[in-house]
């Protein structure tokens, strides 16, 4: 099984989410080469073959020349997937690379469960087994669901493409900085996040109290963002806010491949939670093995003192 993983690129440098494409080729077990359309100075450490095209060229991004370089990588190749990361990158052109090639696409794929794709489904309250019908297929995965093991190392073998294209369709005009939040959590030393473990929006405020005899800021999931009980400046995750705190608390959390994309980054991490077995406990420090409205109030009783 061979597998083309698409790098992402941005204002003149490799993500350092390139490599979690390399964990996941890791799962699958297969060979894998990469595209990257950037600088060759931005090279990812890999010790295989690169496909690379210049970003000067061809710009960071045009849809329909980066979409004949994936498919002119992917003959080359053979590739039995191509893979991006589930990104507004990989949102746009995937799709366009699957319609070309008549073939299958699978979006936002967080794991992998006897040879077939787990995706998430019901706004991720529930999860899907995928496989792809065609014999060859376009995938997208989630930020933060396979994380590189080891550090990324080695000397890419690069194989320069170089395609005559037209005149882009799309004038790329730049990036646009993000809305300005009216809490910035990326700048928190320290964020104790609400889930829905915490039961009511009542609740909250138990919580939030903790965050501030802790000198901190108040975090919440989506789940508690989309109830109204806390404002979504507040939220954490993939679809929110990635912070990297010395210390986070997650109350009542279960831990979502989206939420933990968002805090996984985290110095110290200390999870609330009644399920011994609940995912946060993967990434967690400490797990403490409770009912969150008894601990936190009595924890802020001797915080305060």
């Amino acid at each position: 099984m061979k597998t083309l993983l698409i790098c992402e690129y941005r204002q003149g440098k490799l993500l350092e989410s390139t490599y979690e494409l390399l964990a996941f080729a890791q799962r699958l077990n297969a060979e894998s080469a990469m595209l990257l359309i950037g600088s060759e100075a931005a090279a990812p450490a890999f010790s295989g073959k690169v496909y690379f095209a210049d970003a000067g060229q061809y710009g960071e991004y045009n849809p329909d020349a980066h979409k004949r370089l994936v498919l002119e990588a992917a003959q080359k190749e053979n590739a039995d997937y191509i893979v991006f990361l589930h990104s507004s990158y990989g949102w746009d052109l995937a799709p366009r690379v699957a319609a070309a090639l008549k073939a299958a696409q699978v979006s936002e794929i967080v794991g992998m469960v006897d040879g077939r794709f787990e995706v998430p489904a019901c706004n991720a309250k529930m999860r899907r087994l995928l496989k792809p019908k065609t014999a060859q297929a376009v995938l997208t995965i989630q930020a933060g669901a396979f994380n590189y093991q080891g550090e990324a190392r080695g000397t890419p073998q690069l194989e320069r493409l170089d395609l005559a294209v037209s005149a882009p369709r799309v004038e790329f005009l730049g990036y646009e900085e993000a809305e300005k939040k009216d809490v910035d959590l990326a700048k928190a030393e320290v964020i104790v996040s609400a889930g829905r473990g915490v039961g009511k929006q009542e609740n909250v405020g138990i919580i939030a109290a903790l965050a501030k005899v802790l000198g901190g800021e108040l975090g919440a999931t989506r789940p508690v963002v989309d109830a109204g009980w806390v404002e979504h400046t507040r939220q954490v995750g993939s679809s929110g806010q990635t912070v990297a705190p010395k210390l986070y608390v997650a109350c009542g959390i279960s831990g979502s491949i989206q939420h933990i994309a968002g805090m996984k980054k985290s110095d110290f991490i200390v999870a609330i939670n009644k399920d011994k077995d609940a995912p946060i406990g993967e990434v967690a420090d400490v797990l403490v093995v409770a009912d969150v409205m008894q601990l936190v109030p009595a924890l802020t009783t001797r915080l305060s003192k």
